[in-house]
């Protein structure tokens, strides 16, 4: 069996304390690689090579933002080549359909190539100032944070690698990565390459362990500037508490528990074809899937039955053979969901469809579960209010406009947020009252690198992609300079 090392200061390394990773596919329940656990020690390395590849050698900090856009090209060319090999790592690593991580690996390529584009981008001001203290002229520049400390989950791995790398690369700062412990096999590989680029020595560094100790220490160590970390809001709210003891800038993209709000005149076949993919899509383990379905009461009954019908249909099994739905990324999450859906079959729901672990044929020893809708449910349920990270969907329905914006809000996130309606003046006004940082009308889940990616309230601060994702791995100094130097006579009478 193959064992993966970390990658500091420009070497492959293995871990000082000898301890070793299992990587697990989710869809047989196999160990399929084997990867070094970093200590503190380990991490500290890391953060000084990165430490010192920004603040000493510079290299890439100060090199000619042509030649760091040319290197940034570089890398989505190999991207763009190891594709297939890419794409068979995620989906054995994370269980996701083939078809679907190969979509990702897709999309992180173009994510550098735009960030690459960006680095020649207008940026800055100059300002018309007063002339009290003499002719002044003042301006605005963009600079690196610094060091970057970078946490990803397990639901995309290799896309919100390249959401956090690409950025912060275009911006010229230097990076301690870690990936979650579930799926590091395609975050290895995106680190070869940077490797085979040439990406000078400790411009970026991978390290890899719980992040109760590796990614604690990321976010404490006075020698980060700056950790971003997409999770859970409960983990992001402790990286907030460690990150506050140097007061490092964060960027944080958390939970989500987002409304789909349906109403009686939208395209019905297109609401729930869109509805299936705002819940069942990379089986519903996406922090801003549309799992509350808030649906105009006339039509409820027809759709929930349509759903159920399409939810019925979908195939589970081996993500290399590419399935409607591959496995839930481990057993402990697995049992999870089911606790959830058990949960929510007690508070009196109505699992309409799925609902158990699908265990039959190939899918005996994987962890698998089928795509479930619970019918009748209310604000007070479990199921409504907390988030699920799998293929489950509540329903609930409203009369009123009013009353479908406020079910809408009804919850202490804001990731999220979709309206299906016929009525564009409508779809407009009930989009802008939903309290949610991405939305969509008529559709669920397109997301564009052009357009920026982050949430209200418990959801996250900060935003990724777009200008806005360059824009938050830089900081903003004002330069104001004297163009008359000489005495400026303030205490002459």
């Amino acid at each position: 069996m193959e064992i993966k090392k970390m990658y500091i200061d420009g070497e492959w390394t293995e871990g000082t304390s000898g301890k070793l990773i299992d990587s697990i596919n989710p869809a047989t329940g196999e160990v399929i690689a084997q990867v070094h656990e970093s200590s503190l020690e380990d991490t500290n390395r890391a953060i000084a090579a990165a430490k010192r590849s920004f603040y000493v050698t510079r290299e890439w900090r100060d090199m000619d933002s042509q030649q760091r856009g040319d290197i940034l090209l570089k890398i989505a060319d190999a991207i763009e080549k190891y594709l297939p090999e890419l794409a068979k790592l995620d989906a054995i690593d994370n269980g996701k359909p083939l078809r679907e991580a190969e979509g990702d690996i897709d999309d992180g390529l173009h994510t550098f190539r735009y960030y690459a584009s960006l680095i020649k981008a207008p940026c800055g001001g100059v300002y018309e100032v007063n002339s009290n203290f003499g002719t002044m002229h003042s301006y605005m520049v963009h600079e690196p944070v610094g060091v970057c400390a970078q946490i990803t989950p397990w639901n995309y791995p290799f896309l919100m690698a390249i959401w956090k790398l690409a950025p912060a690369l275009a911006a010229g700062n230097s990076i301690v990565f870690k990936p979650s412990s579930d799926t590091m096999l395609s975050t290895i590989k995106l680190f070869e390459i940077f490797e085979e680029v040439g990406l000078p020595k400790g411009t970026v560094n991978l390290v890899v362990g719980p992040g109760s100790t590796v990614g604690d220490l990321l976010a404490s160590s006075p020698d980060v500037d700056m950790v971003t970390f997409t999770g859970s809001t409960a983990v992001g709210q402790s990286i907030m508490r460690a990150a506050a003891g140097n007061v490092k800038k964060i960027g944080l993209e958390l939970g989500g528990k987002s409304p789909n709000v349906i109403f009686a005149d939208a395209d019905f076949e297109g609401a729930v074809e869109w509805a299936m993919v705002g819940i069942f899509f990379n089986q519903g383990e996406v922090c801003s899937a549309g799992s509350r379905i808030i649906i105009e009461e006339s039509i409820k009954d027809k759709f929930v039955a349509r759903l159920a019908e399409r939810a019925n249909a979908m195939t589970l099994g081996n993500p290399l053979d590419n399935p409607d739905m591959g496995p839930l990324i481990s057993e402990k999450h697995m049992n999870r969901v089911l606790s959830y859906i058990e949960k929510g079959k007690a508070e009196g729901a109505t699992c309409v469809c799925g609902g158990f672990r699908y265990t039959e044929g190939e899918c005996a020893k994987g962890y698998f579960v089928r795509p479930t809708i619970f019918d009748n449910c209310t604000s007070d349920m479990t199921i409504v209010k907390e988030e699920i990270f799998g293929p489950v969907v509540t329903i609930q329905t409203f009369k009123t406009e009013e009353e479908a914006i406020a079910l809408a809000n009804d919850t202490p996130y804001g990731l999220a947020g979709g309206v299906f309606t016929s009525d564009a003046t409508r779809a407009i006004r009930v989009i802008k009252e939903i309290r949610a940082g991405i939305t969509w009308i008529n559709c669920y889940n397109p997301t564009f690198n052009e357009a920026p990616w982050g949430g209200y309230k418990m959801s996250g601060i900060g935003r990724e992609l777009g200008v806005h994702g360059l824009e938050e791995y830089q900081e903003v100094k004002q330069i104001n300079m004297n163009l008359t130097p000489g005495v400026l006579g303030w205490y002459e009478h």
